[in-house]
């Protein structure tokens, strides 16, 4: 996360292989907290509020579900298909980043 936004996301891509035919996109989503610890008198950076999703693509990336989703992550004031809408294209976007 920047010093300027302290909201953050963070991909992890995971290719099908032998022991998982599918391919994942993990995504943490979080806010970062500024304190101060006056002990060793420095600023502490801590995430707050994480939410953890993966997306699954059975088919190499092209497409992807989400399964049980429990949080409103455009803060609508509903969990509902726009939410999924758009972890799924952050998914398929991230999948489609040949060199990361």
């Amino acid at each position: 996360m920047s010093f300027f936004n302290s909201r953050g996301i963070f991909l992890q891509l995971m290719q099908p292989g032998p022991s998982e035919p599918n391919t994942l996109v993990s995504m943490q989503l979080a806010r970062k907290e500024l304190g101060w610890d006056a002990e060793a008198g420095v600023q502490t950076e801590m995430l707050v509020d994480p939410i953890f999703v993966t997306a699954t693509s059975r088919d190499g990336g092209h497409t992807f579900s989400i399964g049980r989703l429990e949080h409103d992550v455009d803060r609508d004031g509903e969990i509902g298909e726009q939410d999924r809408a758009k972890l799924v294209a952050l998914a398929k976007a991230y999948a489609s980043i040949t060199n990361p």
